[in-house]
């Protein structure tokens, strides 16, 4: 019996009719109400990104004095008068200490971040900083990357690798922290720092290659849809996820893999020649203690501390590339997530009958 029925039974038809159809009324009228909302939102947002111009621009924090604040307000509020003023002399004296003799410029730490995808697509924010970054550095300077990735595509974290190495390259001390995961092109990145921390839990490794894809072959046969390939070279095509896929197809598609970890394992023992790599470079990971015992790392500690240590000694600055942004496709791209998003509100809605 459904719901309509019971309320029939019971002499309510009329009740079910006048709630069911206000249910619907209610559901057009949540949607629209989020519709709207969503819609001045981000017609606010392009308003402001209008006003910046919407060009790349780079964004430079100064860390220590956001640390100092930090401190100077937890001080302000837990010392009495005689206590924060001998917090004060010391701060002074602190920062006299880390001021270099006139003329001298005091040395500096640029902070990087690289959050990686599965397209390593962070890779174009990090060249425009590291860009950057060559034209203002001093003999002295040191960079930070805060990376985090679990790897990708081999081409894209190779080039994130290589642009590491421009720093490298020019004699910059390259430091990297691992606080959560730097794991197959993560520490292909990684291997190139001159100094590589990583906290105790952080997954580390993976030295290893994989590929894989479905086929979709015997589908078509047993739907009797014939599928054609051509091609011109005797391996222009491996494997393949609609024709059907050969035992010699199979041999030379592994043999690339085999082709591209041999790249791997080279790479990672020239940054790190006193690594053992091949105990390493089975595709297995570690979390951070393990790794230090292994020398995938050199020390265990978060970025966090690595920050408070510096800059007790130098000036820390943290970078961010911010890319152009196409408003038009932004405010398209918006827009068709919200209607996605009210569609599925009215959907939910109207499943309650």
């Amino acid at each position: 019996m459904t719901i309509r029925d019971r309320f029939h039974h019971h002499g309510l038809a009329t009740l079910y009719d006048f709630l069911f159809h206000y249910g619907l009324f209610l559901a057009k009228t949540v949607t629209l109400v989020v519709a709207l909302a969503g819609f001045v939102v981000i017609v606010a947002s392009a308003l402001r990104e209008s006003r910046r111009g919407g060009a790349d621009r780079l964004e430079i924090k100064h860390v220590n004095q956001r640390l100092q604040h930090s401190a100077d307000v937890l001080n302000a509020e837990l010392l009495n008068d005689p206590e924060y003023k001998r917090y004060e002399k010391q701060r002074k004296a602190e920062e006299k200490a880390r001021q270099k003799p006139r003329g001298e410029a005091p040395a500096r730490l640029f902070v990087l971040d690289f959050n990686g995808d599965l397209e390593a697509s962070a890779v174009d924010s990090l060249r425009e900083e590291i860009s950057a970054l060559l034209q203002v550095i001093r003999p002295g300077d040191e960079v930070l990357l805060r990376l985090e990735s679990a790897g990708g595509v081999v081409h894209g974290y190779g080039l994130a690798a290589s642009q590491l190495r421009r720093l490298r390259d020019r004699s910059f001390r390259l430091t990297i922290a691992i606080d959560k995961v730097a794991a197959s092109g993560g520490y292909l990145m990684a291997s190139v720092a001159d100094h590589i921390v990583a906290a105790p839990f952080a997954i580390v490794g993976s030295i290893g290659v994989i590929g894989q894809l479905p086929n979709f072959n015997r589908l078509l046969r047993d739907n009797k849809i014939d599928y054609e390939v051509h091609t011109a070279g005797e391996y222009k095509r491996t494997l393949t996820l609609f024709g059907e896929n050969t035992d010699a197809g199979r041999a030379k598609f592994r043999e690339e893999l085999e082709q591209v970890h041999s790249l791997f394992k080279q790479f990672v023992g020239e940054n790190r020649p006193k690594l053992a790599i091949g105990p390493v470079s089975t595709g297995e990971y570690w979390y951070g203690t393990q790794a230090l015992a292994l020398g995938l790392v050199d020390e265990l500690k978060t970025s966090d501390d690595l920050l408070l240590e510096s800059a007790a000694k130098m000036e820390v600055y943290e970078l961010r590339h911010r890319p152009q942004r196409d408003l038009r496709k932004w405010l398209l791209g918006n827009l068709s997530q919200l209607g996605a998003s009210a569609s599925g509100l009215r959907q939910k809605l109207l499943q309650l009958r």
